[in-house]
């Protein structure tokens, strides 16, 4: 998903001085790209521009992201949801596990940053650039999602059906993320994974009803 995080978990081990002062940086780059996006536009935006905002070099942004879209795309949403999914009992169907842990991350990054979250969305949709990256860091989370379905479920990590539902769901959620912002936000982001989820796991209802919905 794009809900945008900028602290760790609760009860997260705190990250020592030299990893502190890294967050620093990538957060100052972070807020100074949206800034200059929001002034100007997303193609107005250059590198020298971030890093004279941010207070940085260029080789420092190009450090810590290799792209301008890298800026805007990463956030710390993986860790968070494999470390989430671990914690989850071992005997809870890997699906309801999901849809609070997603509710979960999704509702802690509208809430923290929801002008990011529904700036990144509508660069998602409106940039071609950004959204190719995004479907390319798409196989990190997809592989991330494999391996910890695997581990619940006893299967191989490269098993056709873990990875058809991994990248399934990511491929979903994309297109919720997507579906929300052509809506200009309007909608409840979480209500939307919850539908999402609710569909991958009933199947394609078939006709429209009144309202949408199927």
């Amino acid at each position: 998903m794009t809900a945008a995080r900028t602290s760790a978990p609760a009860g997260a081990p705190r990250p020592g001085l030299r990893e502190r002062k890294k967050l620093k940086t990538r957060l100052a780059i972070r807020d100074a790209t949206y800034r200059l996006i929001r002034e100007q536009g997303y193609e107005a935006t250059t590198v020298e521009q971030i890093a004279e905002a941010a207070e940085v070099s260029p080789s420092t942004v190009f450090r810590y992201f290799p792209a301008k879209e890298d800026i805007v795309l990463t956030d710390e949403l993986d860790p968070f949801l494999e470390t989430q999914l671990r914690e989850r009992p071992a005997d809870e169907p890997i699906v309801e596990s999901l849809r609070i842990v997603l509710r979960r991350a999704v509702s802690s990054g509208f809430a923290e940053q929801p002008e990011v979250s529904r700036l990144r969305t509508k660069l998602m949709i409106e940039v071609p650039a950004v959204r190719s990256r995004m479907l390319e860091s798409m196989s990190v989370t997809g592989g991330i999602l494999c391996r910890v379905i695997a581990e619940r479920t006893g299967r191989d990590p490269g098993d056709l059906e873990v990875r058809a539902f991994s990248m399934g769901l990511i491929g979903a959620l994309t297109e919720t993320a997507a579906y929300w912002a052509e809506r200009d936000h309007e909608d409840d982001l979480p209500a939307l994974v919850d539908r999402t989820l609710d569909m991958l796991t009933t199947g394609f209802a078939g006709p429209v009803g009144v309202g949408g919905r199927a």
